[in-house]
């Protein structure tokens, strides 16, 4: 249960590489067509989410560090 946050990042990031290839597969002539520019936004948003997801995951180990350490701490006094 505890990797949870890193799971999603890696599905987040695996749907923005997803959604980049199918945006590089929409481009016909131009890159400004709705379908490209679409799937270039859900790519970025998914890649944001990635990153978010990613540093959360990092902070919670962080924090489960020191939770330890300060329970490792108490028990020792």
């Amino acid at each position: 249960m505890s990797n949870i946050p890193l799971t999603r990042g890696f599905i987040y990031l695996i749907m923005g590489i997803l959604f980049t290839y199918l945006a590089i597969l929409s481009v016909d002539t131009t890159v400004w067509t709705l379908p490209t520019i679409l799937f270039a936004l859900v790519a970025a948003f998914d890649f944001r989410l990635a990153i978010r997801t990613f540093s959360l995951h990092r902070k919670i180990k962080k924090l489960q560090e020191q939770y330890k350490k300060s329970n490792s701490n108490d028990s020792q006094k």
